[in-house]
């Protein structure tokens, strides 16, 4: 076959074409030429042939690491976040670099949790090591630290369950967390951390804070382990920063001087540009290691919502104390609108709580942006089931297709102990 016109020059004087062969494979072919006559001795064939054979074996070992490699970092990306949501009266963003200093992947990640009543959790944390373990590792963390956030559990139980969680799976390896609880209705905020950096806060005035409180141990580490809580109150333009350490710890520096660093660049940057603010900070990252970086600034609601709640009583006319009640919020809060739809709706969701569940029921009345919420909390963790069809000799399962035919949304939460049905009513179709 006709040579590559860059090799047809080589070796008008000798030519001596390699197979690179491991494992039973061929990878590749090593020529080298020489440009005046020369002769072959047994000992340089044997030397060429053996310098082959050990490139063959390097050269596959590379393909191997490298196939490693990118399924590593794939899985990481998959686990990772593809976007943030978006919250109402806050801006999040977050940024996550892989090390430099060698081409394994760590399990540094990340998670924003919308959670009910405009609360949202800023989750953040690191597992220890630096391969595909750490990162499947690092991907059963976020799962099980969003379910637990999801059912409605405090920050400390919700940390807690996972080092539970993390004990149960019986691995060698451990992980670090922070956890932040952000009430963005009240600017208020609760955090814990196992054995994690804590948050920086930059506020409105440009002063930063670094709030050292007592954190727990990190996850995995021992069974009954306290994480305490600790508080954090935000004014609407504070920005909350929580990274890992490999954007604060180096060889050159310890963790507390990364950190004032961090606090200064967050002190000088302008949070009206927060993606900009986290590559700025990122530009001074020695990459030795992972980093994960999650910022948010608070805004604060532009419409703060009306909230009002009812235990309901489990007396014959249950149902009727529940449309009175909801009638005199209705007047109470001005409101005209589909009032005979949200008493049905109201009407309906008490009334199965009460028929299908035992323990406490209560009833939770909200209106935001033109939007009446109706939300009933029992202690049954079984979810309502939408019937497919009723006969007309039924007495009963309508209630569920009357919500859904008469709200604009409706569904159901996992709560601490139970669950919530919700429905919304459009008070402007």
């Amino acid at each position: 076959t006709d040579l590559e016109p860059a090799l047809a020059e080589v070796g008008p004087g000798g030519l001596a074409v390699l197979p690179l062969s491991a494992g039973g494979r061929v990878s590749g072919a090593c020529l080298i030429g020489w440009d005046d006559p020369h002769v072959f001795g047994p000992d340089e064939r044997a030397l060429l042939t053996a310098s082959a054979g050990l490139a063959g074996q390097a050269l596959m070992r590379a393909h191997a690491f490298d196939a490693e490699h990118e399924l590593v970092g794939m899985l990481q990306r998959q686990l990772l976040p593809r976007r943030l949501p978006n919250l109402p009266g806050a801006v999040a963003v977050a940024r996550y670099l892989p090390t430099t200093a060698g081409l394994e992947v760590g399990g540094d990640w990340y998670d924003v949790i919308p959670l009910p009543d405009n609360h949202v959790a800023l989750v953040i944390g690191d597992v220890q090591g630096h391969n595909a373990g750490a990162a499947t590792l690092m991907g059963q963390m976020r799962t099980a630290l969003r379910a637990y956030a999801v059912e409605g559990h405090p920050p400390d139980v919700v940390v807690s369950h996972a080092n539970r969680l993390l004990i149960d799976l019986e691995t060698d390896l451990f992980a670090t967390c922070c956890y932040v609880d952000v009430d963005l209705e009240e600017g208020f905020a609760w955090y814990v951390r196992a054995g994690h950096l804590p948050p920086v806060l930059r506020h409105p005035d440009g002063s930063t804070d670094i709030p050292y409180a007592d954190g727990g141990p990190p996850l995995g580490v021992v069974t009954q382990a306290d994480f305490p809580m600790s508080p954090l109150r935000l004014q609407p333009g504070t920005v909350i920063a929580l990274t890992t350490d490999g954007l604060v710890e180096s060889k050159e520096a310890d963790i507390d001087e990364g950190l004032d660093r961090l606090a200064l660049g967050l002190a000088v940057s302008d949070p009206a540009h927060l993606g900009l603010v986290a590559d700025a900070l990122l530009g001074n990252a020695r990459r030795e290691d992972d980093v994960a970086l999650l910022l948010m600034r608070y805004d604060g609601l532009a419409t703060r919502p009306l909230r009002e709640n009812w235990t309901v009583w489990r007396v014959p006319e249950a149902a009727r104390h529940a449309r009175r009640f909801t009638k005199r919020t209705l007047r109470t809060w001005g409101v005209t609108e589909e009032t005979d739809t949200i008493l049905l709706v109201v009407s309906e969701l008490v009334t199965n709580a009460l028929v299908h569940t035992d323990g406490p029921v209560r009833l939770d009345l909200t209106l935001v942006n033109r939007r009446f919420r109706v939300a009933v909390a029992d202690s049954s963790p079984r979810t309502p089931v939408k019937p497919t069809s009723i006969g007309w000799e039924a007495t009963g399962g309508r209630g569920i297709l009357l919500v859904e035919a008469m709200s604009a949304a409706w569904g159901t939460v996992p709560v601490s102990g139970g669950k919530q049905v919700w429905a919304e009513v459009a008070l402007d179709r």
